[in-house]
C-alpha cells in the first residue's frame, strides 16, 4: 500500500537509525565492559537465588547469559554481562528473581506514586480538543470538520447527561487514543482515499470517540505515529524485549487492531501487566472463541485478528451486534422538530440515492437499477476524477463524491436510499434513516460469514450476516427498512413501489444520538474493570446454588431462574445481578438468539453465576454425569445423552456459538429502551 515515491528515501533514514543506534549500544557495551565500577562492591559476586516463589528465576539467568547483546534495551538498563546485572535486572525491572539483599530495597521497590484523582467536568470549548487531534493527514482533518460540524448537538446532549447524573462524582481518567490504522508503518491507506470516496465509517467512529471522551472530561493523549507512542508510552530503545522505563501513565488505551499490535511488539513484558487497560475499537466484533489463543488454535479458529487473550468485552463494536464484545457505536446527525417537518414537506417522492462511492460497487447492477429507474429518478455520489464512471449507467445523476453537508442535503431530498449489497453495516443507513429516507437492502441467503464469503474471511467472529445492514434490519425495521430477495426481481419491484406509497417520518434509534453515546461511553468508563481477576465459583463460593440458599428463583408461569430479589446479599458486579434472567436454549441455538427470544440480551459478565452444578439442577436437568471442560458453548447439556458440562475458562464464556448437540445455558439481562448496551439499572 505504501507510494513507490520516497520509498528509497524512507529505507535510507531507516538504515541511518538502525546503524546510528547500533553505535551507541556499542559504546553502552564498552563503557560497561571496560571502563564500568562495580556497583556497591559487590557486581561480580551474586549467585543465582533458589526461592520457591521465583521458579523461573534460574532459567532466566540462563538466557541472559546467553542473549543479552540480543537487544540494546538490556544494556539500556545496565546489564553489562556479569551476573550481578542479570540479577538486577531480572529483579528490579523485570520480576522473575528475588530483589538482591544487599540492593536499596526502599529505591528497588519504589514505585511512583499516582497522582491525587481528580474529578471530571464536562468539557464544553472544543478548541482544545481540536488542537490535540493535529493535522497534517487528510483523516484527521475529516474527523475535526465532522466534531466542528456536530458541536451544536454535542453541546446539548452534555447537558442533558449531566442533569440525568444528578451530581454524581466520577474520576478523570488519563486516556492514551492510538489511531493504529492511520500509521506510516500499518500502511495508512485511509488518509489517502478520503477525498476519492474510501470508507469512512472507521473515521466517523474515532472523530465521535474523540468527542465524547473529550466532553465527558477526561485528560487525553492523542497519537497516530509508532513514534508518537513509543515516546508517550516509555518504551526503551532497542527492539521492544524490555519493559517499559515508568509505570504506564495512562488509566485507558483506546486503539484499533493495528495499534494492538504496536503496543505488544513495543511494550515487552508491561503488554501483559497493562493490556487489561487496553480498549479495542474492532468494527465487526471479536468472538471468544477467537480471542483465546490456545483454544482457538486447537479447534481451527485461529485467524490473524484474533487470539489476543483479552476480556472479550474489552473489543468494542460499530453496531451491537456482538454481546460478548461492548458496543461503542458513533452518531448521526440530529434533527429538530422545524427541520423534520422540512424535510417532510420537501421530500421528492420518485427520488432515490444509491449507497455506494465506489464505482465497483454498481458493477453488474444495471438489472436492479433498469427496474428502479422505471419509477424514480436514481442519483450517485460516485467519486470520479475526470471521466464518468463506465460502471454508473448514463440514466444515473451522478454528482461525484460530495462533502458531509451537501450529502445530507441530497438525503433530506430522497425517498429512497438504497444499498446494493456492500459496504457491510457503516454509518450512511442511519443518517438515511434520520433524513426521513425508506432504506432499501439486500437479504442474503444464505448469510453471508467468514465460512463463505471472501470480505468476511480472517475475521475473529462465526456471525452470520442476513443482510448489508443487520442493525437496520433487525433493531429498526419497517417501514423504514425494507430488506429483499435481489435475486427476485417481482419482489424487489414491488418493494419499490410499496415504499413510493409508504410515508415515514425521519428516526434515529436513541443509541445514536449524541446523549446515547455519552451515557453509555459514560457508563463503561464508570463501571467497566478489566484488571480485576475473574474467578470462576467453586464449592467454597457463597454463591453456589444449593437449593436452601440459591439467590435464584424460578419464575411464575416459566422455565426460567431470575435472581430474588430479597436474596441475602447479592455481589457487586456490573451490570447489577438483578437485571439477570437464565434461560435454557433450543438444541442448536446461540444464547444471543435464545436471549433475544425473551426480549433479553445475552450477558457474559453473568455466565460466572450459572456455571455450577446446582444451576442444572433448579432449572430441573438431569445430569447422569457432570464434566469440566474448555468450550464457548459450555455451560450446556447433551439432553440425549443427559450429559452436563461446565466451563473450565472464564475467557471462553460466550453468547455466540451454537452446536445441534447441546442446549446452553444463557444468562439474560434487561435493557434500556433504546440503549441495548445498558440494563434499566446500568446507570
Amino acid at each position: 500500500f505504501h507510494p513507490a515515491v520516497g520509498l528509497m528515501e524512507r529505507i535510507q533514514a531507516i538504515a541511518q537509525n538502525v546503524s546510528d543506534i547500533a553505535v551507541k549500544v556499542d559504546q553502552i557495551l564498552r563503557n560497561s565492559l571496560l571502563n564500568g565500577k562495580p556497583i556497591e562492591g559487590r557486581r561480580d559476586q551474586c549467585e543465582v537465588p533458589r526461592d520457591p516463589k521465583y521458579p523461573d528465576c534460574s532459567g532466566k539467568v540462563e538466557w541472559m547469559r546467553a542473549r543479552w547483546t540480543s537487544d540494546p534495551c538490556y544494556a539500556f538498563f545496565g546489564v553489562d554481562g556479569t551476573e550481578c546485572s542479570f540479577l538486577i535486572y531480572l529483579s528490579e525491572v523485570e520480576w522473575f528473581c528475588p530483589l538482591l539483599p544487599w540492593r536499596n530495597q526502599t529505591a528497588a521497590s519504589s514505585s511512583t506514586k499516582p497522582p491525587p484523582r481528580v474529578q471530571a467536568v464536562f468539557r464544553r470549548d472544543f478548541s482544545y480538543l481540536l488542537e490535540l487531534i493535529g493535522s497534517g493527514k487528510e483523516s484527521l482533518i475529516f474527523m475535526k470538520k465532522r466534531i466542528r460540524h456536530l458541536d451544536t448537538q454535542w453541546l446539548r446532549a452534555s447537558y442533558a447527561l449531566e442533569e440525568k447524573l444528578e451530581g454524581k462524582q466520577r474520576d478523570q481518567k488519563q486516556i492514551l487514543i492510538h489511531i493504529g490504522f492511520l500509521t506510516e508503518e500499518s500502511g495508512d491507506v485511509f488518509s489517502p482515499r478520503v477525498l476519492k470516496g474510501g470508507p469512512l465509517g472507521e473515521m466517523v467512529q474515532w472523530a465521535d470517540i474523540l468527542a465524547v471522551l473529550y466532553i465527558l472530561g477526561h485528560t487525553l493523549k492523542i497519537t497516530v505515529s509508532l513514534k508518537e507512542l513509543q515516546s508517550v508510552l516509555g518504551v526503551p530503545p532497542g527492539r521492544g524485549n524490555c519493559p517499559l522505563t515508568v509505570p504506564l501513565p495512562f488509566d485507558l488505551i483506546y486503539t484499533d487492531y493495528h495499534g494492538l499490535q504496536q503496543m505488544k511488539q513495543h511494550m515487552g513484558l508491561s503488554f501483559k501487566k497493562y493490556r487489561c487497560r487496553v480498549r479495542v475499537i474492532d468494527t465487526f466484533g471479536t468472538e471468544p472463541a477467537y480471542n483465546h489463543e490456545e483454544y482457538a488454535t486447537l479447534h481451527g479458529y485461529r485467524t490473524n485478528w484474533g487470539y489476543w487473550n483479552l476480556n472479550p468485552k474489552q473489543f468494542m463494536t460499530m453496531f451491537p451486534h456482538t454481546p460478548d464484545n461492548s458496543f461503542m457505536g458513533f452518531v448521526s446527525e440530529e434533527l429538530n422538530e422545524t427541520d423534520k417537518q422540512l424535510i417532510k414537506s420537501s421530500k421528492a417522492n420518485n427520488m432515490a440515492v444509491v449507497y455506494g462511492k465506489e464505482a465497483s460497487i454498481w458493477k453488474g447492477k444495471e438489472k436492479f437499477l433498469a427496474i428502479l429507474n422505471k419509477y424514480m429518478e436514481i442519483h450517485g455520489t460516485v467519486y470520479y476524477e475526470t471521466q464518468r464512471p463506465p460502471e454508473v449507467p448514463a440514466f444515473v445523476k451522478n454528482h461525484g463524491l460530495l462533502p458531509q453537508h451537501e450529502f445530507q442535503q441530497l438525503l433530506r431530498k430522497a425517498k429512497l436510499f438504497i444499498g446494493f449489497g456492500f459496504p457491510y453495516e457503516g454509518p450512511a443507513p442511519l443518517e438515511a434513516i434520520a433524513n426521513g429516507c425508506v432504506f432499501l437492502q439486500a437479504r442474503f441467503n444464505p448469510p453471508h460469514s467468514s465460512l463463505n464469503h471472501e470480505f468476511f474471511r480472517g475475521k475473529p467472529t462465526s456471525r452470520e450476516v442476513s443482510s448489508q445492514h443487520p442493525y437496520a434490519e433487525d433493531f429498526i425495521g419497517k417501514p423504514h427498512v425494507w430488506t429483499v430477495d435481489y435475486n427476485n426481481s417481482e419482489e424487489f419491484e414491488s418493494a419499490v413501489k410499496a415504499i413510493m406509497r409508504t410515508k415515514v417520518d425521519p428516526y434515529l434509534p436513541y443509541e445514536y444520538t449524541s446523549e446515547g453515546m455519552l451515557e453509555r461511553i459514560h457508563a463503561y468508563i464508570q463501571y467497566q474493570d478489566f484488571c480485576v481477576t475473574v474467578a470462576l465459583p467453586d464449592k467454597s463460593d457463597g454463591y453456589t446454588m444449593h437449593s436452601s440458599t440459591s439467590p435464584f428463583s424460578l419464575q411464575a408461569n416459566s422455565t426460567s431462574l431470575a435472581w430474588s430479589h430479597n436474596a441475602s446479599s447479592s455481589p457487586t458486579t456490573w451490570p447489577p445481578v438483578n437485571s439477570m434472567q437464565v434461560w435454557v436454549s433450543d438444541t442448536g441455538q446461540a444464547c444471543t438468539s435464545t436471549c433475544q427470544q425473551h426480549g433479553l440480551v445475552c450477558e457474559p459478565e453473568f455466565f460466572k453465576f450459572i456455571n455450577t452444578k446446582e444451576m442444572f439442577q433448579q432449572l430441573n436437568i438431569d445430569c447422569d454425569s457432570t464434566e469440566s471442560e474448555m468450550n464457548h458453548l459450555y455451560p450446556a447439556v447433551a439432553e440425549n445423552v443427559r450429559e452436563c458440562y461446565l466451563q473450565k475458562e472464564a475467557l471462553l464464556f460466550s453468547c455466540a456459538g451454537c452446536n445441534t448437540k447441546y442446549q446452553r445455558l444463557c444468562p439474560c439481562r434487561d435493557y434500556r429502551k433504546g440503549q441495548v448496551a445498558l440494563c434499566r439499572d446500568c446507570l
